[in-house]
């Protein structure tokens, strides 16, 4: 066992972030821990290495295990190099390496500790071995080689270095220390699919232990044997055996298991109800008695009674239970249908960007791009960080002006438009507020649309925008999109921040949507979804657009081989 977690719990003032938390870690096993972002991943990993104490529960770490732990935002090591980094990893292996070197040397001179000696020596050499030390110099280069920083001087000062080459800096000087749980948040981050792909191979094949935050479906299904789910209301614990493919088909057994337990007890409710007011009027049964028949009649109308009595108490009882703790109605499948017929958009020309430049200081991130949105088109974009995919997508939507060319939509088109950070939401609004704001209706009718996909619980509509978590306000934006009824959407990261079950519940909307659709994604499995389904795949790179008339799998194939950063 290298990690136990048991009941752990933790909160912040009243708001609870985990709640009877429990997970065990055995050699060798590799999980991933998901959930909604501000489920408390993060915080979890903070109480394991000390650095955050919980309110209840435990953690147990067996004595010498070594923990290595990569936070999202880690610390900035001032003044070091490279090398210094470099060293500083691999130092308790040098030093293992040297102590390996005097118990060999003592060894060839036989003393009365012989026995002590050789047991030392058989404990540091597995250690020695367990953590990569006999191919150190060779690893060094294949872990470097494989982020994508081989060619970076060792001597350069890590605080020269660029946010992406930082944290791959970072995450590979990790790795080098191979220590026994390896605890990574979101180790994907900065990395381009290439070295992505590297990093699923190096932990498949890790000998120790790995718990993996990461929201990269590709990644996990790629890498873990088994995830586990903080649930974003409960914040407890479900386990799930395999990678992510399993995870969705076991989560759709339970989803189907789900809907047929609910119908069973809607059903059981309706008979109680029934069997209820039929037994209620029966207690009055029958004619009255013939008056010879008198006290025959009162003796078995009196058992009579008593019986039906007791029938409806169990039926009353029965009920009562049902009710206190009924098993809620499963979440309607999300659809973003619009108000009018999307066969209005009779154009060909939905959406066309004309000539469009945009530039930030001596940067264009935009030269010159021209293209059409056709009224059945699906597009995906894909390319670096920084190089302008949000930037266009404000221009379309008219969030933002080109500093050159235009753009033009067709007179029917009506425009959904999903950004990164929700800039158009009020932070001091509530959740039911920001949600019915411009919409004409009921506010009954806007709670349960609220409610109606599983997006919002009764105690989450009070709340202001600004206690939202990432996950909460990415879900609200959702709501929003699909209540707007646009007939063509715009997709910024659409992916990003949402539990697994909501994405994948999203994804099956967006595939049934009958209007045109333009989004941008890093997410390897939205886009070899999204291109399974039709989509076409384009590339911005140094400020133009590459169409790809490939697969998507053959684009992120390319993409590896350029070694882009998305």
């Amino acid at each position: 066992m290298l990690l136990s977690i048991a009941q752990v719990a933790k909160t912040w003032g009243a708001l609870h972030i985990l709640n009877d938390i429990s997970l065990l870690i055995n050699d060798g096993e590799r999980v991933g821990l998901v959930g909604a972002n501000g489920t408390g991943k993060s915080t979890l990993f903070r109480i394991v290495t000390g650095e955050l104490e919980a309110d209840s529960g435990q953690v147990s770490i067996p004595a010498g295990t070594v923990v290595g732990y990569l936070p999202q935002q880690p610390p900035e090591p001032a003044g070091a190099t490279i090398d210094d980094l470099v060293y500083d990893a691999v130092g308790e292996l040098r030093d293992l390496e040297t102590r390996l070197r005097s118990l060999e040397a003592r060894m060839a001179n036989p003393d009365d500790d012989f026995d002590t000696v050789m047991a030392e020596y058989g404990a540091a050499q597995e250690r020695y071995e367990r953590r990569g030390g006999y191919d150190l110099d060779y690893r060094i280069d294949i872990v470097f080689d494989g982020l994508r920083i081989g060619h970076l001087p060792r001597e350069r000062l890590f605080s020269g270095l660029s946010g992406g080459e930082k944290a791959r800096v970072l995450l590979a000087t990790l790795l080098l220390r191979s220590p026994d749980l390896l605890l990574l948040d979101e180790p994907t981050n900065h990395l381009d699919f290439a070295s992505i792909g590297w990093l699923e191979g190096y932990l498949s094949g890790y000998r120790g232990g790995v718990l993996v935050i990461s929201h990269d479906r590709h990644f996990l299904n790629g890498t873990v044997t088994r995830i586990v789910e903080i649930d974003e209301h409960t914040r407890t614990t479900k386990e799930y055996a395999g990678n992510y493919d399993a995870y969705l088909i076991e989560r759709q057994r339970q989803r189907e298991q789900w809907e047929i337990d609910y119908e069973d007890q809607q059903e059981e409710i309706k008979e109680l109800k029934r069997a209820i007011r039929l037994s209620a009027r029966n207690v009055g049964h029958n004619r009255g008695p013939r008056d010879a028949d008198k006290s025959l009649y009162n003796f078995k109308g009196s058992r009579v009674d008593n019986a039906i009595s007791r029938n409806v108490r169990s039926a009353e009882e029965r009920l009562r239970r049902i009710e206190a703790d009924p098993i809620p109605k499963p979440p309607s499948e999300m659809r973003i249908a619009p108000d009018f017929n999307p066969d209005e958009l009779r154009s060909e020309n939905v959406i066309v960007a004309s000539n469009v430049s945009k530039a930030f200081g001596p940067t264009r991130v935009l030269d010159d791009i021209s293209f059409t949105l056709g009224p059945r088109d699906r597009v995906v974009i894909v390319g670096p960080n920084g190089a302008g995919k949000s930037t266009l997508l404000d221009i379309l939507a008219n969030r933002a002006a080109p500093d050159a060319g235009s753009v033009a939509h067709a007179s029917g088109a009506r425009v959904g438009y999903l950004d990164q950070d929700g800039r158009g939401i009020d932070p001091n609004g509530t959740v039911l507020g920001t949600y019915r704001d411009g919409l004409i209706g009921y506010e009954d009718e806007f709670i349960s649309d609220l409610f109606r996909h599983g997006l919002f619980t009764m105690d989450d509509l009070n709340k202001k925008v600004s206690e939202l978590s990432a996950g909460q306000r990415r879900k609200l934006q959702l709501a929003r999109l699909m209540a707007d009824k646009a007939n063509v959407l715009l997709l910024d990261e659409p992916t990003n921040h949402l539990a697994f079950d909501i994405l994948e519940e999203f994804e099956k909307a967006l595939i049934d949507f009958p209007g045109p659709i333009l989004a941008v994604s890093h997410d390897r499995w939205f886009i070899k979804r999204f291109g399974e389904s039709g989509g076409q795949l384009w590339e911005l790179r140094d400020g133009h657009l590459i169409p790809h008339a490939g697969s998507a799998a053959d684009l992120i194939e390319a993409l590896i081989q350029d070694a882009v950063i998305v």
